[in-house]
């Protein structure tokens, strides 16, 4: 099994480390070829607009869908995920979900908060401007803050709202390995 990591924006070293302690084999991806074989892909955090521009630009986003790549999207990356985007419709609607970006606020209204994580346990979740999943139509709510929804797994995606990598903490992506 190798998991690609897109390497545009974000956390990338984070998630490559969380995932080589897992004893898993990860790939940078940036280029379609990088594709080429992966069971699953992680979309980090950053700026969705600059990381969905890029990803449609290089055709990235046609062949995750076109090869029903599993993906696991922190931040921005549920927010490419998200069905429905402040009305919307998102550059890899792999989730069954409406997202209001910056949901939480803005980069001064960022935060940590411990989570009730169905199958984890108790997870610290860092918010930054993260964004707020208004509607669930399917899938499972994983994890909820303030009664709403903060990750949520559908078929073999996840999405989650904070970021998993910031302390090292492997459970979150473990859970995403061991659903492909």
């Amino acid at each position: 099994m190798e998991i690609g990591v897109l390497d545009i924006q974000g956390d990338v070293s984070e998630h490559i480390s969380i995932l080589e302690t897992l004893g898993t084999k990860v790939r940078k991806v940036r280029r379609i070829p990088d594709l080429d074989g992966i069971s699953g892909i992680i979309i980090p955090g950053g700026e969705s607009t600059v990381i969905g521009s890029i990803m449609s630009q290089r055709g990235i986003s046609k062949v995750i869908l076109e090869r029903r790549i599993p993906v696991m999207g922190t931040c921005a990356g549920l927010i490419l995920m998200s069905g429905n985007v402040e009305g919307e419709r998102g550059l890899i609607p792999l989730l069954s979900i409406t997202i209001k970006r910056n949901g939480y606020g803005s980069q001064r209204e960022s935060f940590e908060a411990d989570l009730a994580v169905k199958g984890i346990g108790k997870f610290r979740g860092v918010f930054i401007r993260a964004p707020l999943v208004t509607k669930v139509e399917s899938g499972e709510v994983l994890a909820s803050y303030n009664d709403k929804a903060v990750m949520i797994s559908e078929g073999k995606h996840l999405g989650v709202s904070f970021h998993p990598e910031i302390y090292g903490d492997s459970r979150i992506h473990s859970l995403f390995i061991d659903r492909l």
